[in-house]
């Protein structure tokens, strides 16, 4: 626990909380979504449960990430270059980050909207099995952001908890936020490129000093809220969202 002592340390649980809560309102859209299928007295309930299965499903592939992170004994050489089990899963990370983080910005701005019937009666369970897969596939960059970001497994599982605890809570607030405000969701995938790199040079053994891209980041988020705060408000860009309710297609 001497990590609480540590000013760095501080820093990048905040950071890192707050990336989580920005980059995890894709998967309160879509549980909101899977669960408007539901009747009414059920939703809230289908909400609850798919932001908690989020919360377990992260913390229990920390908690896998952490150990084959401990295996660092040479299991084959790339161009002079020992590759460890640990340095293969850095550089497989790193790589998913890039890819992911550009697709992400691609949908955001030029992709296609799907859509979503919720017009379709469903079982409750049903649903809670879809919101399983989809908070299984929207961990992996959450986790991978997290072992890229912080050393401490404790940090890691703190930042999570709190950001969901804070979804759960703040979700329409923190949701209308950023609809009003798309270059915050855009400056949180601009960071998962830089935390992308970052990994992908740990993997091959060039250690790039966390405090560096702490700062970066600080920085770039802190001309932002000067630009929000002191700019004359202006009609923002919509940014395209990948799958939307039958309704919100129709329009008023």
């Amino acid at each position: 626990m001497d990590w609480i002592t540590d000013p760095q340390a501080w820093i990048g649980f905040l950071t890192l909380t707050a990336l989580e809560i920005v980059l995890g309102i894709d998967n309160v859209v879509f549980i909101s979504i899977l669960a408007g299928k539901l009747a009414l007295e059920q939703q809230p309930r289908a909400r609850r449960v798919g932001l908690g299965l989020a919360m377990f499903i992260r913390i229990g592939l920390l908690f896998a990430l952490a150990w084959v992170i401990r295996l660092t004994a040479p299991l084959f050489e790339i161009v002079g270059q020992e590759i460890s089990g640990r340095d293969l899963i850095l550089i497989i990370g790193g790589l998913f980050l890039l890819a992911k983080s550009t697709h992400e910005i691609h949908q955001k701005l030029e992709g296609e909207e799907g859509h979503i019937s919720t017009r379709v009666a469903a079982s409750f369970w049903s649903v809670i099995v879809q919101i399983l897969l989809l908070d299984i596939v929207f961990s992996l960059d959450s986790v991978i952001t997290a072992v890229g970001m912080v050393d401490q497994i404790a940090i890691m599982v703190a930042a999570v908890v709190i950001a969901v605890g804070f979804m759960l809570v703040f979700a329409d607030a923190i949701s209308g936020f950023v609809e009003r405000h798309p270059t915050v969701k855009m400056l949180a995938l601009s960071f998962l490129l830089l935390i992308g790199f970052a990994l992908l040079a740990e993997g091959f053994d060039q250690h790039i000093p966390k405090g560096y891209i702490y700062f970066a980041m600080a920085f770039s988020l802190g001309v932002e809220m000067l630009n929000l705060r002191l700019r004359r408000p202006v009609e923002p860009v919509r940014l395209h969202e990948r799958i939307k309710r039958d309704e919100d297609l129709a329009g008023p």
